[in-house]
């Protein structure tokens, strides 16, 4: 457990900044949670995945907005994916950028729509950093309050707190590493 902990020290708040780029709420509750165990520390932890989560949804919302409209010709079946984002988005276009990120399954396609669309990237960008704060620490914070309902029910059992940890942790990393392979397989198959 020693290597793990020290891996966290290096390498933790660079996993919770690329975790919450590519995706965010597990990475993100289990980094509070290393939190409430004393490997991070709560605060950085709510920056790195602030950061990484505008970060990334401004990524998407600028490469749409950009290059989305050629590539989605070339990609009719992605259209109807975006169909119902863009529905929404139509609707109550605030709602829907303060929203998305809380919306499981129209997390990773919402800025792409909003790309799409005609809302202006300066307002995009305000509201996209507002619901990046608003959900880095509410995530966060349920990892540390996971940290202390986990501590309530098992005591002081650090042993059996690292195994959890660890345990997660490759989870979160099998996960994306599936996710990962899963993408290669499709893009070499279709």
């Amino acid at each position: 457990m020693h290597h793990l902990a020290q891996l966290i020290d290096e390498f933790g708040y660079l996993a919770v900044v690329v975790g919450t780029f590519l995706e965010g709420e597990t990475i993100l509750v289990l980094a509070g949670f290393a939190a409430h165990q004393g490997y991070l520390n709560l605060g950085w932890t709510i920056l790195a995945a602030f950061i990484g989560s505008a970060a990334g949804d401004q990524l998407w919302f600028l490469l749409a907005r950009y290059h989305g409209r050629r590539w989605l010709d070339r990609r009719p079946g992605l259209a109807a994916r975006l169909a119902p984002a863009s529905r929404w988005l139509e609707r109550n276009p605030t709602l829907f950028i303060l929203g998305f990120r809380f919306v499981y399954g129209i997390r990773n396609v919402a800025p792409v729509a909003i790309g799409l669309s005609d809302i202006p990237a300066r307002r995009f960008v305000l509201l996209n950093l507002l619901a990046a704060a608003v959900w880095a620490c509410l995530f966060a914070v349920i990892g540390y309050v996971f940290g202390e309902a986990v501590e309530a029910v098992l005591g002081r059992l650090k042993a059996v707190e690292q195994h959890l940890f660890a345990a997660g942790v490759l989870c979160v990393l099998f996960y994306f590493a599936a996710r990962w392979l899963a993408g290669v397989i499709r893009r070499r198959i279709g």
